[in-house]
């Protein structure tokens, strides 16, 4: 794992990036606007995902929202329809699942950070994302009915993240659920007071920035692969996914180093 740290630059001005000691970091930079996606946001972090995704030096990523008022709050696609036409609106929500879908494929630990409101989209965002260490003040909920709307794109993040009928009564009365709550519903890692936020985020990061990368992708991707699959279909797929991690360099090293008593040296291969 490279220990070259760069420099906070912009992707956008909506947009930031970070990559440090094997922790890529993305942070949207809207805090006027609780930081919404854009529409420049969500393509923007499509392409960096997509980058990241081939970077060996990037292990984890880290999403969060500029400021201490919010994480995401929702999808802010107005720009999306100016001159666009109704096919070209619905074609552009559709971003927001290839979002969701690019996380899920990525290959590596995701994990959302989450201080202040995370609502619509943003809980979908959130949600969407491996684990998610929240502060003590985060609020997170689907107002989208109290509009007319329903959060259609953010539904199977939702509904794989806490039980089914929760995630329904939370769509269907756009109720807010704050940080107790939902580490008791189950849909939150960790909550920590404010100040230690950073840090309960670094420490997760850190410790599955450590891990092989090799075995941590076949096995997010094993668990992604059989999450809605029966026993019959699933035990197939995990049993070639434990043939092929056996053979990898990173098991061949994990079980030597154990044998020799010294910490092990992964190469993601």
């Amino acid at each position: 794992m490279s220990d070259a740290s760069q420099p906070d630059a912009p992707v956008t001005p909506e947009l930031r990036y970070e990559l440090s000691d094997g922790v890529a970091r993305l942070t949207i930079d809207r805090p006027a606007r609780r930081n919404a996606l854009s529409w420049t946001v969500l393509t923007e972090m499509r392409a960096r995902l997509a980058e990241i995704r081939g970077d060996p030096d990037a292990r984890v990523v880290v999403i969060t929202g500029a400021g201490d008022k919010a994480f995401c709050a929702g999808a802010d696609l107005t720009g999306m329809a100016d001159g666009a036409g109704h096919l070209a609106l619905h074609d552009s929500r559709g971003e927001l699942a290839g979002l969701f879908d690019d996380l899920w494929d990525l290959g590596k630990p995701t994990i959302a950070r989450v201080r202040g409101y995370a609502l619509a989209g943003g809980m979908g965002l959130a949600l969407a994302c491996d684990l998610v260490v929240a502060a003590d003040d985060a609020v997170f909920g689907t107002p989208e009915i109290d509009v007319g709307l329903w959060p259609f794109m953010i539904t199977v993040p939702l509904v794989r993240s806490m039980p089914p009928k929760k995630a329904l009564e939370l769509m269907m009365t756009g109720r807010r659920v704050d940080a107790a709550e939902a580490d008791r519903i189950g849909f939150v890692t960790r909550v920590v007071a404010p100040d230690e936020l950073d840090a309960a985020v670094d420490e997760l990061a850190a410790t599955l920035a450590s891990k092989p990368p090799a075995t941590l992708r076949l096995g997010r991707q094993a668990f992604y692969e059989v999450w809605d699959r029966s026993a019959d279909e699933a035990l197939p797929l995990l049993h070639a996914l434990l043939t092929v991690t056996t053979g990898t360099e990173d098991a061949t090293e994990g079980i030597a180093a154990f044998v020799e008593k010294r910490p092990p040296e992964w190469t993601g291969r």
